[in-house]
């Protein structure tokens, strides 16, 4: 401890003139408990800091019980401050035997040591219980790189032993403060839809110049990591919430932002889509006639009512009628279907980002035989911007999301799924940490010499990886995994991904995916369009530090489980947009390209792992594929339904032979580049 207090010290006195004091230590600041040393009686305590030049006012308050304040106002050029004794409590030891003189005195000292740190130091006497002790405090306020955390370290000449005194306070100003709320699993259009819809109306708009309000999702929700990333915002981000218990609390909170209400109908579920198109342009909530009372009584004023308005009329009808009306309004850079669950479910997680970019809202049908909406849905594609991006997911009822992604490809348009994808509008806020870059777990060292042996490599790679399934479920990090990354989310949600960047294990491997910047099917995408779109997802793996890369086309037959091979020319692309990476994987089941250009494998999936299959089972199916592939090393690159977790498919693997091994996917990939056993095949023809 005495050199703790030595080094603080020599660092408080280093700088010994004043430098530019940096104006960002003005603000609101709360004390968070995670990383601080304990504040004895006292659990809440704010700071208050203005700043003019060579002077720094200080107020802080403290509480909950035996509420006390305290204000000191120093000049920071170094010169002597005597400062008047008002409280006799030795707030940061309070249960400690000790307690000041009121109306005494105390020197202090205060200079700015960097821009960003603030260092004080204190002379004052102390009352003990066998009599008066002077003490020599010294102290600093830290600010940190993203000017959200402020460190207050003190040192005391009468302190021996222990721990540092550090205290962490997050900034409670407008730019890092922000609500939560706690949304259930309940999305029926009978009982709890109303209020979630309403609330995530409600967050694209309170959203769109800040990250103001963040929803925790249920334990059923797919998208299963927002509690852990709600506390990584909290503590690693030192993102400020203050929890909200009702929707009426809500409004009460943003009424001033909101300009009104949209009353759809219950009766006729597309209404609630078409809703969402209107609450992105004119700011509106979208309600039920239930909840009209709640919203007049926060002030707000009536924009459309949609009641009866569709009864009768087809989803045809309904989105022509709001193309006609809303589409020159409408971004022409994003686009969502909020599809997925149909009946009287309805999921609609990604409408805040909608609402923010002011995007049209539909589900129509992308099956040819449904003539009439088909037909607009082409429409409506063909009026986006090429390299435009879709959002959302396809209607499970209306048809297949391989009929779906190949008309969005055809337009050039890449797709981000899914309809229930959550909280992007108040990710999309949250930058990236200063100075926070990328860092994948390589595993190939540069000039080494990957020589196999005898033995079947498996290689792992976890379907719709980050986003749904195994992410935050049992056994990451057990074994080497490699996690497919949607790599827009780099700045459509930048604090998302370095979330997961941070959180992984040298075991987790992230690969790119799918297809090209965001998923799409190259045989079906415009060929003037394809280099340049490649183009982009190569840029995105540079970013984020990424080189593998995979590609997955059903445009051929437009089914599930259909043929996803690919041609000579669609290989060549990505050879050539891609120049320098280790390699590619290719399909979603089984699938039969297969190419090595200058020791760089372009390789299918040799088995997918569905979720409902036994352990046993699949044991066997890997041990027979061994088999049947009876040529040694033999390269088994696996693809693991998003409902597994990691440590079910370990337990498969270990049920393997001696000669089975499990190898991170770049390491499988440069063996497999340099001793290739597989036949060189492509697609015979695009069936276009």
């Amino acid at each position: 401890m005495k050199s703790f207090i030595r080094s603080l010290f020599i660092s408080l006195l280093i700088f010994t003139g004043a430098s530019a004091q940096d104006m960002a230590f003005q603000g609101k600041w709360i004390f968070t408990k995670d990383g601080s040393a304990d504040y004895d009686f006292f659990r809440n305590v704010t700071a208050q800091i203005t700043m003019k030049p060579n002077e720094i006012t200080i107020y802080k308050e403290y509480g909950p019980k035996r509420p006390t304040t305290e204000t000191i106002t120093l000049r920071t050029d170094g010169s002597k401050n005597n400062i008047i004794v008002k409280d006799r409590g030795f707030l940061a030891n309070f249960f400690m035997g000790l307690k000041l003189a009121p109306g005494g005195k105390k020197e202090v000292t205060a200079t700015w040591a960097k821009p960003n740190i603030l260092s004080i130091s204190e002379r004052y006497d102390v009352m003990t219980s066998q009599g008066m002790e002077h003490l020599d405090v010294h102290s600093a306020y830290e600010l940190s790189a993203d000017k959200n955390l402020l460190t207050y370290t003190i040192a005391r000449n009468s302190r021996k032993s222990g721990p540092p005194m550090k205290y962490l306070f997050k900034r409670m100003d407008n730019n890092n403060s922000a609500y939560v709320y706690q949304m259930n699993d309940d999305w029926d259009i009978r009982s709890g839809l109303s209020t979630q819809a309403c609330f995530i109306s409600l967050q694209g708009i309170v959203n769109e110049t800040k990250p103001a309000l963040y929803f925790l999702y249920g334990p059923k929700f797919s998208f299963n990591y927002t509690g852990e990333l709600f506390t990584y915002l909290e503590k690693q981000r030192h993102i400020y919430f203050t929890r909200l218990g009702s929707l009426e609390q809500a409004l009460q909170v943003f009424k001033s932002q909101i300009k009104g209400y949209i009353v759809w109908d219950k009766n006729v579920r597309t209404s609630l889509i078409v809703s969402y198109t209107l609450a992105g342009l004119d700011k509106g909530i979208v309600i039920t006639e239930d909840m009209i009372p709640m919203a007049e009584k926060v002030g707000l004023k009536q924009i459309e009512d949609f009641r009866g308005k569709f009864t009768g009329k087809s989803d045809y009808e309904i989105y022509t009628w709001a193309y006609q009306r809303y589409w020159q309004r409408c971004s022409k850079d994003f686009i969502i279907w909020l599809g997925g669950e149909h009946g009287t479910v309805m999921i609609p997680g990604v409408a805040d980002f909608g609402v923010v970019k002011k995007v049209f809202f539909t589900d129509l049908s992308a099956r040819e035989t449904d003539t009439l909406e088909y037909g607009l849905t082409r429409k409506i594609l063909s009026e986006m911007k090429p390299l435009a991006q879709v959002m959302g997911w396809h209607s499970y009822k209306k048809d297949m999301e391989e009929e779906w992604v190949t008309v969005t490809s055809s337009f050039g348009l890449g797709v981000e799924g899914l309809h229930n994808l959550p909280n992007t509008s108040f990710l999309y806020r949250v930058p990236p940490t200063p100075g926070f870059k990328y860092k994948n777990h390589h595993n190939v060292e540069p000039g080494k010499t990957y020589t196999p042996e005898n033995k079947v490599y498996l290689a792992l790679v976890q379907t719709d990886g980050l986003g749904l399934g195994a992410w935050v479920k049992p056994g990451r990090g057990s074994i080497p995994y490699a996690w497919e990354t949607s790599m827009k989310f780099s700045y459509l949600s930048p604090a998302m991904m370095e979330y997961f960047y941070s959180q992984a294990t040298p075991n987790d491997l992230f690969i790119g995916a799918l297809s090209g910047s965001s998923y799409m099917y190259p045989k079906a995408f415009p060929k003037n369009l394809l280099g340049k779109e490649l183009e982009r997802a190569k840029a995105l793996m540079d970013t984020l530090d990424i080189n593998v890369f995979e590609i997955m086309d059903y445009s051929a037959e437009k089914m599930d489980g259909g043929n996803n091979e690919l041609t000579k020319d669609i290989v060549d692309a990505y050879y050539k947009a891609m120049p320098d990476i280790l390699g590619f994987l290719n399909g979603y089941h089984a699938s039969f390209t297969f190419a090595v250009r200058d020791k760089r494998p372009f390789i299918s999936y040799d088995y997918y792992l569905s979720a409902e299959k036994s352990e046993e089972e699949a044991a066997a199916d890997l041990e027979e594929l061994a088999t049947l592939n009876g040529v040694r090393p033999y390269f088994l690159l696996v693809h693991v339904r998003e409902y597994s977790d990691v440590a079910r498919v370990k337990s498969i693997c270990d049920k393997l032979g001696p000669d089975f091994q499990v190898v991170p996917l770049d390491v499988f990939l440069k063996m497999a580049g340099e001793n290739p056993t597989f036949k060189e095949r492509y697609m015979e023809t695009d069936n276009r």
